[in-house]
């Protein structure tokens, strides 16, 4: 019986610790920024990307990688005689799900079989880590896709935004809504539902926007066990410390991971945005 790798995309951003373990590989998506175009990740860091967002006017756009590219991965496991799984970011928030679908189309007589998440980060990369520990232990391509398509339903990400300008300079809402929330310094909190991120609520001070996330983090979670818990950030370490040590009392998850904001989603988001990501109920 063959060997199940996984592929994903570099949105996902598990940390090397899993990728190096497990059979995991992934696909840089594009950020293009004065004229360069720049694989994340690879040629620019989150931690750059995020710095230089905050003192530049030019905003960079993203995009996903091609379906040869992904192809390219998909040949190079496939030749080393692995099925291929492969778990993309939301297609609502991207194309990368549509460059892989074509790359399975270029490839139709292999064991290749790919999953719209429907979310992104980590919500994406604990099914996906769910399947490659599986694959280690001997699960075929077909017990793989069933591991993630299950994990995926007990999965849910939220973030707060630090601020709503880089939303308004992104397209994303209206010059009156990014002035309104600027006068007020209100703290978005957005919620990946249905593969789309949706506005949840407006909290008046950061303080109260992270205690405000560890009660949603709390209400999601409920009393499913074993937790498996992304704490999400975009440049953001020492409030990430901080809500690492407050959740880790409460909730004592079985897992935790720190994980950066994908380029390719935060440029919408912006420096400073921090959130979780969870898995609750499964292995």
């Amino acid at each position: 019986m063959a060997k199940v790798a996984l592929v994903t995309d570099s949105t996902t951003y598990l940390p090397k610790k899993y990728t190096n373990r497990y059979s995991i590989r992934m696909v840089p998506a594009t950020i293009i920024w004065g004229g360069k175009e720049l694989r994340d990740g690879i040629d620019i860091t989150p931690k750059e990307f995020y710095t230089r967002l905050q003192k530049e006017k030019e905003m960079p756009t993203t995009s996903q990688a091609s379906p040869d590219a992904i192809k390219n991965v998909f040949v190079a496991l496939l030749e080393k005689s692995f099925d291929v799984l492969g778990v993309f970011l939301s297609s609502k928030l991207s194309g990368m799900y549509s460059s892989a679908s074509q790359a399975r189309a270029m490839l139709p007589n292999e064991n290749i079989e790919i999953i719209d998440s429907l979310t992104g980060s980590m919500g994406a990369g604990w099914p996906i880590l769910s399947a490659a520990r599986a694959a280690e232990k001997g699960a075929d391509l077909a017990e793989c896709k069933s591991i993630v398509e299950r994990a995926l339903q007990n999965v849910g990400i939220f973030l707060m935004v630090d601020t709503l300008e880089f939303l308004y300079r992104g397209g994303r809402i209206g010059k009156a809504q990014s002035l309104l929330g600027n006068i007020l310094k209100l703290k978005p909190i957005l919620e990946v539902t249905d593969g789309e991120f949706v506005g949840l609520e407006q909290v008046r001070t950061t303080q109260k926007a992270l205690d405000r996330l560890i009660e949603i983090l709390i209400e999601r979670v409920g009393k499913r066990k074993p937790l498996h818990l992304g704490i999400l950030h975009a440049n953001a370490e020492s409030t990430v410390k901080l809500l690492n040590e407050k959740v880790n009392k409460i909730l004592r998850p079985s897992e935790t991971v720190i994980a950066e904001v994908s380029p390719a989603v935060g440029v919408h988001l912006g420096p400073g945005t921090v959130g979780f990501a969870f898995m609750a109920g499964v292995e």
